[in-house]
């Protein structure tokens, strides 16, 4: 249907003059709230009359000149006004044009003249195609297009830039370019998706950038770009012009290395506190990839896993606060310099997985917040979008565009940086409203029910989109909930099944185990369901065991604090423990310091206190022999098929002894296809047991393949030499071995060579 004629916006141009404007639109430009300068700004037709009007605050004249510089006309300004404009002397048909400005000098300076390209000469960037999918929400890689893109058009070199913020009345890009001022460069809206965009020639890689917004609240604000590529440094916190970077292919390699079966022993590490450089300061990522990576792969383990790097303004939040999920934060380096580190580990045979947050968002004025004076990525009810544990905002996952950023923020680390994985930062609190709310804070979703479904649907659409299109990538959940399914399969449709990880945290295992290795050793056995219950579950998921960041810091403690004892007991039952974890069903995860036993707790804003390992004294080789149990712990994992293929799977253990909690000792055996079996014996008291017997999965030689009280590790020595087995039947078996089980320690047996 035609519109009718009242549709129509009055012209702007006065009867007078066919380029100058009428006083509504002028003061709307000089406003900066014109909500479509495309239509009055730049090169257009006005009745027989071809006119060019340009909006230049600082400027004392114009000229318009054509590609080989001849001027073709002076614009005029409009009396009082930064408005330039005049009627094109014969010519009636469109030209590519430049403008030479010249600029009022600063005080005591003379003024200065350049040719420069008008932003308002070029057409929109954005396809018609991805503008659909876009507005849909359906876009794979939204950050594509949305955000800064260096980009040449028509031979112009300058940046893209695009935005989406469908309330906003009007949207500018701001940055050094153009001296901060919203008037200089008003974006064009699509309406379709509700994106602005904007080419602005000559802005290049470096270049600082924002956008001002004039909200659906009538007020302005000037935002940091929720797409930016790279970020200033805190204080600081205006958007940086950054080339994307390269695509990268997966490889069979990274699969294999991050499949279900796979030896996976993770090194949790905060960049920032690892090892620091001289005076105190951050190493880099390029550093980091020198020092960080040999010693991990030295170490044997298979993957390092980040704590976040997403820019954020907050040292204390770690990371977990994140206001630029694009943006790799900049206290270590560039983007080009995390790559480097992520292709450093990868050719020492490391994987690299990022913790990655997805639940929520601080509150600070140039993020997300009310990004375009509405809630548009968080919801209005307090109830559902503010989390009162951190003070932060809670996506609104049912919103299409902001599962999308998410979604495409999943894909772009991955195929960008070749991150091996996302371990996704507390999942339980997505997926639960009344997660840590009273009865009254919550709204019941759709069904009545407390299951945040919107949650629930963008991690299944989450994972499938990254097991679709990357499947050499993981996604691990940060989960602590009896929420089913959660490393399951989702259905075809994403409205059933599964959630879609890999793998998920066993948060039981770890508190359960910590509990119970705090415990004198004389009160354990009151205590042995503790030990042994997280095997009634443990395939019930796909598990990866953590000692993360989380139990080391707050009050915590260190790990080797909260070990009973002496000195001497406290490293023997924190080594007992990790050869316990390192036999135990699922893969591995440890977090920094605690591979060497350090004493104090975590703290974010020092280095790890590597001077444990060269200070003289009787914990210097404790120190150093832990370390030693690590990394032997490791290469086992590696090298033992048994321990690691059937992680996920209960053909792949059998209890041997689980029952003898008068002693506090287990016995189990793990097992894999065609592989022989690995025996774990543990005994958590600090009595030795001398010629204990246990049963044997079958005949033959049966020697130490680990002992965690191995004089070289700092324990006692206590072991068994080569043992040929009996027929004497035990524990169910036929044969078994007499073996000296060593105080507080855990010992893995293998039969033969």
């Amino acid at each position: 249907m035609p519109k009718s004629p009242a549709a129509k916006p009055p012209a702007p141009e006065t009867a007078q003059n066919p380029s100058q404007l009428d006083e509504a639109a002028l003061q709307a430009l000089l406003q900066a709230r014109h909500g479509d300068p495309f239509s009055v700004l730049g090169m257009h037709q006005v009745g027989d009359a071809l006119v060019v009007r340009v909006l230049l605050p600082g400027a004392f004249g114009v000229a318009v000149v054509d590609v080989r510089d001849r001027k073709v006309a002076d614009l005029q300004r409009q009396p009082g006004t930064p408005l330039f404009t005049a009627v094109m002397p014969r010519r009636r048909n469109p030209f590519a044009y430049r403008l030479r400005i010249t600029w009022e000098g600063a005080a005591g300076e003379p003024a200065h003249t350049l040719v420069l390209e008008d932003a308002y000469r070029f057409e929109p960037q954005i396809t018609q195609m991805d503008v659909w999918l876009l507005a849909e929400g359906t876009h794979q890689r939204p950050y594509e297009w949305l955000g800064a893109h260096l980009n040449a058009v028509d031979g112009v070199a300058g940046t893209r830039f695009a935005v989406w913020a469908p309330s906003a009345r009007r949207v500018s890009v701001v940055g050094d370019f153009n001296q901060w001022d919203g008037r200089r460069h008003m974006m064009r809206l699509r309406h379709e998706c509700g994106v602005w965009e904007i080419f602005v020639p000559h802005v290049g890689e470096g270049d600082l950038y924002k956008f001002e917004l004039l909200g659906a609240d009538g007020q302005v604000e000037v935002k940091s770009d929720p797409f930016a590529f790279r970020a200033e440094l805190r204080p600081q916190t205006a958007s940086v012009v950054q080339r994307l970077l390269p695509g990268l292919a997966g490889s069979e390699e990274r699969r294999r290395a991050n499949a279900l079966d796979a030896p996976i022993s993770v090194y949790e590490v905060h960049l920032g506190s690892w090892r620091r450089g001289e005076q105190g300061r951050w190493l880099t990522y390029r550093e980091l990839a020198e020092q960080l990576v040999p010693y991990a792969q030295e170490m044997g383990f298979t993957h390092l896993e980040l704590l976040p790097v997403h820019e954020h303004p907050f040292d204390g939040s770690w990371g977990y606060q994140p206001t630029g999920l694009y943006a790799p934060t900049s206290r270590f380096g560039t983007p080009e310099d995390l790559r480097a580190f992520v292709e450093a580990a990868h050719a020492a045979g490391l994987g690299v997985i990022l913790d990655w947050v997805p639940a929520h968002f601080p509150t600070d004025s140039h993020g997300l917040a009310r990004f375009d004076g509405s809630c548009l990525y968080e919801h209005a009810d307090p109830r559902e979008g503010f989390h009162q544990d951190w003070s932060t905002l809670i996506y609104n996952y049912g919103r299409t565009e902001v599962r999308n950023y998410l979604v495409g923020n999943a894909l772009y680390w991955i195929e960008r940086f070749g991150i091996d994985g996302l371990r996704v930062d507390a999942v339980a609190s997505m997926l639960y409203r009344d997660y840590s709310r009273k009865q009254g804070e919550w709204v019941p979703n759709r069904l009545g029910g407390r299951e945040n479904l919107e949650a629930i649907e963008f991690l299944r659409r989450m994972n499938h989109t990254v097991g679709s299109l990357r499947p050499e990538a993981m996604t691990v959940a940060e989960e602590s909930t009896a929420f089913p399914l959660v490393t399951r399969p989702p259905s075809e449709d994403l409205q059933g099944g599964g959630l879609g990880f890999h793998f998920k945290w066993n948060m039981g295992w770890m508190n359960d185990t910590l509990a119970y290795f705090a415990r004198d050793p004389v009160h354990r056995r009151h205590h042995h369901d503790q030990i042994r219950f997280s095997l009634m579950y443990a395939f019930s998921e796909n598990f990866l065991l953590p000692l993360s960041h989380d139990e080391v810091v707050h009050g915590k403690g260190s790990l080797l604090g909260k070990m009973p004892g002496d000195s001497w007991q406290k490293f023997a039952n924190l080594r007992a423990y990790f050869g316990f974890m390192w036999g135990h069903p699922g893969k591995k995860l440890l977090f920094m310091g605690c591979e060497f036993g350090q004493w104090s707790e975590w703290n974010a804003e020092a280095s790890l206190d590597w001077h444990l390992l060269d200070s003289p004294g009787p914990d210097q080789a404790r120190h150093r022999g832990l370390q030693r149990l690590v990394r032997d712990l490791n290469r086992v994992l590696r090298h033992e098929p048994a321990l690691h293929r059937r992680d996920v799977s209960a053909e792949g253990f059998d209890w041997i002894s689980h029952d003898d909690a008068e002693h506090s000792l287990l016995v189990f055996q793990r097992r894999a296809p065609g592989e022989r079996p690995v025996l774990v014996a543990c005994n958590f008291t600090p009595v030795p047991r001398q010629g204990w017997r246990i049963g044997v999965p079958q005949a033959g030689v049966w020697r130490e393949l680990i002992n965690t009280d191995d004089e070289v590790y700092g324990g006692s020595g206590v072991g068994s030499a080569a043992m040929a087995s009996e027929p004497v039947a035990w524990h169910g078996h036929a044969q078994s071995i007499c073996l000296n089980l060593p105080p507080l320690a855990t010992v893995m047996l293998v039969c033969g060579d």
